[in-house]
């Protein structure tokens, strides 16, 4: 049983070790300001402070992304937003940590600041990110495949509206949490609830300037992650300086609100989409204008403005394609990557589009996207490659499984049905940092006690990565899972992995861990009913038994700048129904149930993919109905808490059915793709598009609150 389950689990924060100090960073209240002077030498005279950092202490810059690292752990001239760090302190006891915190005296002038991406392009003079080369734009991207000009110009029909997507955050249950611990001899041991231990490790070398090889970032149980924790922080780094000043361990822990400050949540967008058919429903041309708010740092923000054009250009076919997407720096907390970055937003856009679409040309919605389906064994128009593909099969599933045929335009007034699709990707093609080395690494041993021992550096955040591996591995050496054992998050004890993000894990791991049993498999031979015996018999002939696998993509994407970025092994594909029912006197959206079917090729394990499929729905329904990450006109968070701040509770969430479609694809372990990600992005379309059935209005700005409800409603009336 998972010892998540049963209690047992050790998370960050139950680590208890001897002479642990408390650590606390001092926060910044203005949305901009100037640090005029910083005066710590009060909260080094409090009784039970052991060490107290500034800026100064870690000058160096660093960031998720090589090429945008703008980051200090602590504000150094200048404070972009309210929550950035100032100056960290160790302390016996949190009571000591609080009042050392209270005697630092900081000197700030305030400064004007932008909160608004059309007001910081308007404004390049009030520089938000000191890094950003051109005013307060973070990256555009402008790209354009086929004739987008002369497809619009021939089609029968073209929709063109704009939509708005507000920024909202991941809620993991567990907070960040980092515990620091030097030797003596000035070797680190970090412990971070993080998803890239990897990348972490990088960074605490760069920053801290310490040999790599003598850092040591190991993973405990994660109680969550959803990209939020997909990038070094300054918890981590703090308590890594703080441990090598006191020469003894120091634990830093969000609270809730820092949580919402350190943010890297789903990025606000502002989007023009403009779409063009022919009279069949065929599609022509797409094209969309996009501006992000991207808050006051890059983290993987140029990553997300490609993503937010190069995913669209699947599941269906698109003779052309264009579009611009410009990321701006705001003095808010930085956004990031929430699962699905980058491209749940566009999504949303585009999936309403179809449904107008079918709507002015009569057809069910659901046909018209059959018709435009891209098929496998296919290139896009913008140079992804697809694998195997289930859209068609997915499509086939909810239509079935929902009624919707008997639904569709017949329920009465106040209740409906709405169908949308998308893709996404199993894993990227290319490291964070250009190598030629492994993306993943798995050994295998063998005990000749029959036992398996598996290490593997893979991030396992909830979404059973460790017993993939299990399965894999007793899948192909046909031993039973009882024997197994999997040891990963070490980065001392395992071999490297890049991290659980861009649902990279099961194709990557999992492929390795099938190249490290191949040579395992040649020497066992026949193991017949015996697996101890053929451990022991191949021992005897061969020596101690180990077998190490590696996984390295190919050459993937298009041949254009950004043309890898979206590129991947394989693509997940999906496609929702969801039912709701709207009461037009209140405007209330109930959303009785969401029909899941998912494209995951090969279901290693079906119990954990249909989890994570619900999973993925639930987030997307939430981010539809209740969550807002927004801010005062001063910076200041309007809810960081999870009282203020709106999300779905289990009485809110409607029942979910997760339809499991199994189109094996040749690069995935098994045949398996993706599946923790991809299944959110149709929820928030399939939604708005249920309410258009219901009540007959375009809901174009989430979240679909009541207000907006009654707004639309009124509006249709008039």
């Amino acid at each position: 049983m998972s010892a998540k389950v049963t209690g047992a689990a050790r998370y960050t924060d139950d680590i208890v070790l001897p002479r642990m100090a408390c650590g606390r960073i001092l926060r910044a209240p203005h949305a901009r300001a100037r640090i005029r002077a910083i005066d710590v030498s009060r909260a080094l005279a409090t009784p039970g402070v052991l060490a107290v950092i500034t800026g100064r202490d870690l000058e160096t810059k660093y960031g998720i992304l090589p090429w945008t690292e703008d980051e200090h752990a602590l504000a150094l001239e200048q404070t972009s937003y309210v929550g950035e760090g100032v100056a960290a302190l160790a302390a016996i006891d949190e009571p000591s940590a609080r009042a050392g915190l209270a005697a630092i005296a900081v000197d700030y002038e305030v400064l004007p600041a932008v909160l608004d991406p059309e007001e910081a392009l308007a404004h390049p003079e009030i520089k938000v990110n000191p890094s950003a080369r051109e005013g307060n734009v973070s990256k555009h991207v402008d790209l354009s495949f086929g004739d987008v000009e002369g497809a619009f110009a021939n089609a029968d029909v073209v929709i063109e509206e704009e939509y708005r997507f507000e920024s909202n955050t991941h809620a993991a249950l567990e907070p960040h949490c980092a515990i620091g611990d030097a030797d003596f001899d000035g070797n680190l041991t970090l412990y971070s609830s993080t998803q890239v231990p990897h990348y972490l490790h990088r960074a605490l070398a760069k920053v801290l300037g310490l040999g790599a090889e003598r850092i040591r970032v190991i993973q405990p149980a994660v109680g969550g992650g959803f990209g939020g924790k997909s990038e070094p922080f300054d918890l981590e780094l703090c308590a890594a300086k703080l441990a090598l000043l006191a020469r003894r361990p120091v634990k830093i822990r969000y609270s809730r609100e820092e949580v919402f400050y350190a943010h890297r949540g789903r990025h606000a967008m502002k989007m023009r989409f403009r779409t063009a058919a022919a009279r069949d429903g065929k599609l022509l041309a797409v094209q969309s204008k996009l501006l992000i708010d991207g808050g006051a740092r890059s983290s993987f923000g140029v990553v997300t403005t490609y993503y937010s054009g190069q995913l669209l250009a699947a599941p269906y076919h698109l003779p052309a394609y264009a579009f611009n997407a410009t990321r701006v720096f705001t003095n808010k907390p930085a956004c990031g990557p929430k699962r699905g970055h980058g491209s749940v937003q566009p999504r949303f856009a585009f999936e309403c589009q179809l449904d107008e679409l079918a709507d002015c040309l009569e057809l069910d919605p659901i046909e018209l996207r059959r018709r435009n389906a891209l098929g496998s064994e296919v290139t896009t128009i913008n140079g992804q490659a697809i694998g195997s593909n289930g859209f068609r099969e997915c499509l086939d599933a909810v239509e079935r499984a929902s009624g919707w045929r008997e639904k569709f335009r017949k329920l009465p007034f106040g209740r409906g049905v709405g169908v949308a699709g998308s893709t996404y990707i199993s894993g990227t093609a290319y490291p964070i940092y250009p190598n030629e080395m492994p993306q993943s690494a798995v050994i295998v041993k063998l005990d000749r006690s029959g036992q398996v021992v598996i290490t593997s550096g893979v991030s396992d955040i909830g979404q059973g990565a460790d017993a993939m591996l299990a399965r894999i591995v007793a899948k192909e050496l046909g031993c039973s899972l009882d024997a197994i054992r999997v040891h990963s998050g070490d980065t001392e004890l395992c071999p490297v992995d890049l991290g659980a993000y861009s649902s990279r894990v099961t194709m990557m791991a999992g492929n390795a861990a099938i190249e490290a049993c191949a040579s395992l498999k040649e020497r066992l031979g026949d193991i017949g009913s015996d697996f101890a015996g053929a451990v022991q018999r191949a021992e005897a002939k061969f020596g101690t038994l180990v077998g190490v696998g590696g996984y390295r993509t190919k050459k993937l994407g298009g041949d254009y700048r950004g043309g890898s970025i979206g590129a991947s092994p394989a693509y997940s594909f999906t496609a929702h129904v969801a039912e709701v029912e709207v009461d037009a006197r209140t405007g209330f959206v109930h959303v009785t149930k969401i029909w899941v079917a998912h494209d995951c090729g090969r279901a290693i394990n079906r119990t954990a993919v249909a989890g994570q499929m619900e999973g993925s729905a639930a987030m997307g329904f939430g981010e539809a109905l209740f969550e807002s990450h927004a801010f005062h006109a001063n910076g200041v968070h309007r809810g960081p808490n999870l009282l203020d701040y709106k999300l779905a509770t289990t009485l809110d969430s409607p029942e979910l059915e997760a339809l499991i479609v199994e189109c094996p694809d040749p690069a995935g372990p098994h045949g398996a793709k993706e599946a923790g990600e991809g299944p959110l992005h149709p929820s928030i379309p399939a939604i708005a598009n249920a309410i258009y059935d219901a009540v007959g209005v375009r809901l174009r700005a989430l979240p679909f609150s009541p207000e907006r409800v009654l707004a639309a409603l009124k509006g249709r009336k008039s």
